[in-house]
């Protein structure tokens, strides 16, 4: 595989990613709770059989929150090692690289949290920017000291 298509390739990755993003923040607050109500039965099913009556001393609610903020980390966590390799493929290396992959990373946040304002029972906060951004950090130095790593053995 030739490298401009590689580079093609990481940056397509990059936008899907986004694409994706903005699919979930365009559902509407109903179906968007649903979907992470349905996964937080998940994790209580697991979680009541690997230890019984856990989950009656939890509160559903918290739970429920703490599950949706934990998907805001992960799917920026995601964002900032796509965008990070993309820059690196396309010769952006060093603090460059950190700096504009975070960049990227946090104006999507901003302009992800100001899209749902206009989508019925959503509403765009701070903080939901503040865990993007922390999860798209913590993406970005995983895969540059992996990448670091692979080239020093």
């Amino acid at each position: 595989m030739t490298d401009k298509l590689k580079v093609i390739i990481a940056w397509l990755l990059v936008f899907i990613w986004m694409a994706i993003i903005f699919y979930f923040s365009s559902q509407q607050g109903e179906e968007s709770s649903e979907l992470s109500s349905g996964l937080v039965q998940v994790v209580v099913e697991i979680t009541e059989k690997l230890v019984p009556n856990t989950v009656n001393r939890l509160d559903y609610n918290t739970l429920h929150h703490f599950i949706r903020k934990q998907g805001h980390f992960f799917i920026y966590f995601i964002l900032g090692i796509l965008t990070s390799n993309a820059l690196t493929l396309s010769r952006v290396k060093g603090q460059k690289n950190i700096w504009l992959s975070l960049s990227v990373c946090v104006i999507y946040a901003i302009t992800d949290e100001v899209h749902q304002v206009f989508v019925p029972g959503r509403s765009g906060e701070v903080r939901d920017v503040l865990i993007d951004s922390i999860g798209a950090f913590a993406g970005i130095v995983i895969y540059r000291n992996l990448r670091f790593l692979k080239k020093g053995f």
